[in-house]
């Protein structure tokens, strides 16, 4: 017995194509970052990264005089650490090795607000933009999302100048010297990224889910925070460590706003004054900056598993 060829359907058109379904991008994606060489490549990109950081680490215990004779990769062959730079900088005082407490504190009643205000600012804004109709919505949003390119440099004298001027009779609003300054500065600036992305987050759930809501009676208020805000937390969770992590690592908008005053001043401030006055005390600049990075380093690590998840959701499909 012969076999006859299959004979394609009547209708049909045999184009000698490759019918063979495509996996999902999300799984072409997930193959190709788990190959080889993006494992390869990850490892080197990890230990580029991580050598300064070690070398800060290795630096921060090693004496003041081993510190300007050579590098700390010659620290192998001169075997001598120390703690006093960790003691000048967290116990003892002085102009050039204050106790950092106080700034510590400082960038604490900086960074939780000026992170946690624009985080709840922009959230209500983003679900608006994805899920309520207005006339001039799209017009705004891409109004919102182009003051993005508008360098940050450029703000902050017509801000402190609008700050200054912002009076009631003689009572200042907004006092100098203060930490309401730098938490609006802050999160004016955030805003913008802010909105664009946590709308491009809510605008993937479903509207099933929303319809369901209004359906049941709920309000925006009730949906906002009883359905948005719980399916968003890996969002807010990715853009909140960013946020941290900018207004903690901040300088430029610390030294703007702040008054130069040690009562607001961060601990990037005292940091760059730990210098010295001809930029030669490296042993006590290195202890403080590693001693500022344990704080980011404790929010990042907390908050890593919705790290991921929160800057890949809703962008691939499939």
């Amino acid at each position: 017995m012969t076999s006859t060829p299959a004979v394609p359907a009547m209708g049909t058109k045999d184009t000698g194509e490759d019918t063979t379904v495509q996996p999902p991008i999300a799984r072409r994606v997930k193959q190709r970052l788990t190959s080889r060489g993006a494992t390869i490549a990850a490892v080197i990109i990890a230990v580029i990264w991580t050598v300064p950081t070690l070398g800060l680490f290795i630096s921060s215990f090693r004496p003041e005089e081993n510190i300007n004779q050579n590098g700390w990769w010659n620290v192998l062959s001169n075997f001598e650490f120390t703690l006093d730079n960790y003691a000048d900088v967290l116990i003892s005082g002085g102009s050039q090795s204050p106790n950092l407490g106080q700034y510590f504190i400082n960038s604490l009643a900086i960074v939780i607000p000026a992170t946690l205000i624009p985080l709840v600012i922009a959230s209500m804004a983003a679900y608006i933009f994805a899920w309520s109709s207005f006339r001039g919505k799209d017009t705004l949003f891409v109004f919102i999302f182009a003051l993005q390119i508008i360098p940050l440099q450029m703000a902050l004298i017509p801000l402190l100048t609008l700050f200054v001027n912002l009076k009631i009779g003689e009572f200042e609003l907004l006092p100098s010297g203060s930490y309401a300054q730098l938490w609006i500065a802050h999160t004016i600036f955030a805003l913008p990224l802010a909105i664009f992305l946590l709308h491009n987050f809510i605008a993937e759930i479903p509207g099933e889910v929303i319809e369901a809501a209004r359906v049941d009676g709920a309000g925006h208020a009730t949906i906002f925070w009883r359905i948005i805000i719980p399916l968003s937390v890996p969002a807010l969770a990715s853009y909140a460590i960013f946020q941290f992590l900018w207004v903690w690592n901040d300088l430029l908008v610390a030294l703007v706003f702040s008054g130069g005053t040690g009562d607001v001043a961060p601990i990037t401030q005292r940091l760059a004054e730990l210098t010295g006055t001809r930029g030669g005390e490296w042993h006590r600049l290195t202890a403080g900056a590693f001693v500022s990075m344990i704080v980011p380093l404790l929010v990042f690590f907390g908050l890593q598993r919705y790290f991921v998840r929160g800057l890949l959701a809703g962008g691939l499909k499939g």
